[in-house]
């Protein structure tokens, strides 16, 4: 894989916000070329096309299905961020997740 592109998504994409800005310096710090960006749920559609992963902030595991409806088109995996991970902004937990299961 060239450069891994993974987004974040969350009600206002403000709390993703700070989990992409911790995973992107995971990325760095490993040398693994990555985009991490982070965005409301009303901009996911956009993205969908450019996209290795979406992950969604545990806060939408109960519409985990109609994420995966909207990604489906483009073979793009859609993953809950895990409660531990996201509340702890735990960028490099975040990286091994987005690195197994893209693989």
């Amino acid at each position: 894989m060239n450069e891994m592109k993974v987004l974040l998504c969350c009600g206002a994409g403000m709390s993703s916000g700070f989990l992409a800005q911790k995973t992107r310096q995971a990325a760095k710090k490993r040398k693994i070329a990555a985009t991490v960006d982070a965005r409301a749920e009303s901009e996911v559609g956009a993205y969908l096309k450019s996209i290795d992963i979406l992950f969604v902030g545990p806060h939408y595991a109960s519409r985990l299905e109609n994420f995966e409806q909207m990604a489906a088109p483009y073979n793009i995996p859609v993953v809950v961020i895990p409660q531990d991970i996201y509340a702890g902004l735990n960028g490099e937990a975040l990286l091994d997740l987005a690195i197994q299961t893209i693989e």
